[in-house]
């Protein structure tokens, strides 16, 4: 009985983890996600009562209880999934057409104006407004304080504002702009440095490092997905450096949050967040967060120390070193139409239908590549298309060497 008991748990348990599963594939049509829930629900209901142990073994048999336990777990993560997917499915069906919102999302010409959702984030207290609505009240929990982490790079005490300045801070300002210039990246343009900078901040804060053994995991993020997040970022990036024009250094924990958000599923489409990996990866990623805290903390040092300049020139000279040619950097748009070139020589029968129009595929990439969707990117980053090779004429800038080119 115990063994036959074992087996059926066991059983239900691998149906819900692959209910789960397929609920997230967005080819299983929501109505048969619905059925796929009410099938494992009644397989879930015929699970007999665990047996009782004889008297003479005197102790609780915990294989029952574990058992029941993780089965408990699976359907949880089973129900949340089915919940998830039915509840979007029901919002989106109800949305009416609105071809108006097509220049708000930049959609190419002939969208039929329908965008669905699929992460809509109310934040913490909106539950709390719409139970409200239907004579529900609850009292929701005390604002968070600001936490002393990020709120600690941001405050100085006036004994180390009286500090004189270290020459150092004066050097690294001048050594960048020197990059700047070698590089022909003119930091005299403060659009041109924003957009610079705001790369140089993705690249060392969020890309390098800890992100690689990220990648490297079981269920980590593929290049598509990267690529269409560090557009994302790089868009928030920026914001917040302009931001920190006028409010001061504080601004960048505006980007902080995102670049560190565990639960926030990446842009492009993507379904994958920092939270789902687990195990050995969680170090991994404390370790990217980490990594993320100091590089931008170093950055508001700069910025508080110095100037609001120099820290941009710092940033900017390391993407001028470091991802010269990346979206947001002045040769940017040359890479692009390199890759295009090679694009349009490609077999393009197996790519996303979206790069089937070439022209709207330059486009989104000049100017938004997340756009495109992570698949896409995907794709395109398997082509190679963006392997294009750069030189520098120093103080000239960067262009596209020819592939036959000694």
């Amino acid at each position: 009985m115990r063994e036959r008991y074992l087996a059926r748990l066991d059983s239900v348990r691998e149906a819900a983890k692959a209910v789960a599963e397929l609920v997230k594939d967005e080819k299983t049509e929501p109505l048969r996600a619905a059925w796929l829930l009410v099938s494992l629900e009644s397989a879930y209901n015929w699970v007999p009562d665990a047996p009782e142990p004889p008297a003479s073994v005197g102790q609780e048999d915990s294989d029952l209880g574990d058992g029941a336990f993780r089965l408990g777990l699976a359907m949880i993560s089973a129900r949340e999934a089915v919940a998830e997917r039915l509840a979007y499915h029901l919002i989106n069906e109800a949305q009416p057409d609105e071809p108006e919102m097509c220049e708000e999302f930049e959609c190419p010409e002939g969208c039929s104006g329908r965008h669905d959702s699929s992460d809509i984030d109310c934040g913490p207290d909106a539950v709390f407004e719409d139970l409200a609505e239907h004579g529900v009240t609850v009292e929701p929990p005390e604002p968070e304080p600001f936490p002393s982490r990020l709120l600690s790079w941001f405050t100085k005490t006036d004994a180390e504002e009286e500090q004189e300045e270290d020459p150092k801070w004066a050097e690294l300002e001048e050594g960048s702009a020197a990059v700047l210039a070698h590089f022909g990246i003119d930091a005299d343009d403060t659009d041109v440095l924003v957009s610079a900078a705001a790369v140089g901040l993705v690249a060392d804060a969020w890309r390098d490092g800890p992100l690689d053994e990220i990648r490297a995991a079981d269920g980590g993020p593929s290049d598509g997905e990267v690529f269409a997040q560090s557009v994302d970022l790089h868009r928030r990036a920026r914001e917040a450096l302009v931001a920190a024009r006028e409010e001061g250094p504080e601004a960048l924990a505006a980007f902080v949050a995102v670049a560190s958000d565990t639960r926030l599923r990446w842009a492009g489409g993507s379904r994958f967040m920092l939270r789902a990996l687990s195990g050995t990866e969680t170090e991994a990623v404390e370790g990217f967060v980490r990594h993320l805290d100091g590089r931008v903390w170093f950055t508001t040092e700069v910025m508080r120390v110095r100037s609001w300049r120099a820290a941009l020139l710092y940033r900017a000279a390391s993407a001028a070193v470091k991802a010269p040619g990346h979206f947001g950097m002045p040769a940017w748009p040359a890479v692009v139409d390199a890759a295009m070139a090679r694009l349009g020589e490609l077999d393009r029968t197996d790519a996303p239908e979206v790069l089937d129009d070439l022209t709207a595929v330059k486009n989104a990439l000049l100017e938004a590549p997340d756009r495109l969707g992570a698949a896409a990117l995907d794709w395109l980053v398997g082509q190679a298309v963006f392997e294009v090779p750069l030189s520098v004429e120093p103080g000239a800038g960067f262009r596209v060497t020819p592939e036959d080119a000694p």
